[in-house]
C-alpha cells in the first residue's frame, strides 16, 4: 500500500483521513462503495482520484479496524 495517499491534516476536513492533494476523505470514499457505486463511477464523479487512491484508501480502513478496539453492533 501506498502510505503516502492518506494525509491528516487538523487544516484539512477537520483532521479526518483524506487522500492526498484533495478534500476527499476515506469516509466519503467507503461510504459511497457501501451505497453500491463501482470504482469506475467513483472515478468519473472525483477525476482527481486513482485506482490506487480508492485502493488505498480501504487499505486503509482496513488496517484501522485492525486495532485493539471493540465495536459494538446493535440490531
Amino acid at each position: 500500500m501506498n502510505n503516502e495517499m492518506i494525509v491528516s491534516d487538523p487544516d484539512i476536513m477537520m483532521g479526518k483521513p483524506v487522500i492526498v492533494g484533495t478534500r476527499i476523505t476515506v469516509e466519503l470514499i467507503l461510504e459511497k462503495l457501501a451505497a453500491g457505486e463501482t470504482a469506475e463511477q467513483i472515478l468519473e464523479s472525483y477525476p482527481q482520484l486513482s485506482k490506487d487512491s480508492i485502493n488505498s484508501a480501504l487499505e486503509f480502513a482496513a488496517r484501522a479496524l485492525r486495532a485493539d478496539v471493540v465495536y459494538p453492533v446493535t440490531v
